[in-house]
């Protein structure tokens, strides 16, 4: 089990690093900022702690993140109307506009990437990948 394991650990870095390494060729949102939208995309508003919670993110770095794209105006943070103490987030127009290009273009590259690949094959890959980050925030909660 332990060579298998080297293996994957091994390849999940070198993902992460061959990711990381095109992506600024996928737009002008680097890998937190397109997190973080993609998050209030689906969930919006937030308050920063839950958003927080879901990219298993400190509070302060949330906060930090939040505030750059606040100032980028690609959300806006408001008084949560039931407690004044809370800080909701949504995304704005502006976000939302930026996030569709990046993503557009991020799934233009994972198709000529993955292009030979068959469906089957496609099908299995995203099952593991849902199971493996499922995992892993799971892990250690």
């Amino acid at each position: 089990m332990d060579a298998p394991l080297h293996l994957i650990e091994y390849e999940i870095a070198l993902l992460v690093r061959l990711t990381t390494a095109h992506s600024p060729k996928l737009g002008s949102l680097d890998r937190s900022e397109y997190l973080l939208l993609s998050e209030l995309e689906k969930y919006s508003p937030l308050a920063i702690n839950a958003l927080a919670d879901h990219l298993l993110l400190n509070l302060s770095t949330a906060s930090r993140q939040v505030s750059v794209l606040e100032g980028k105006k690609y959300i806006r943070r408001y008084p949560d109307t039931s407690n004044g103490r809370i800080s909701l987030v949504e995304i704005t127009p502006e976000g939302l506009d930026i996030l569709q290009k990046v993503q557009q273009a991020r799934y233009d590259a994972y198709a000529e990437v993955l292009a030979g690949w068959s469906a089957e094959e496609l099908e299995q890959l995203m099952s593991n990948l849902t199971r493996l980050n499922r995992d892993f925030k799971a892990w250690r909660k």
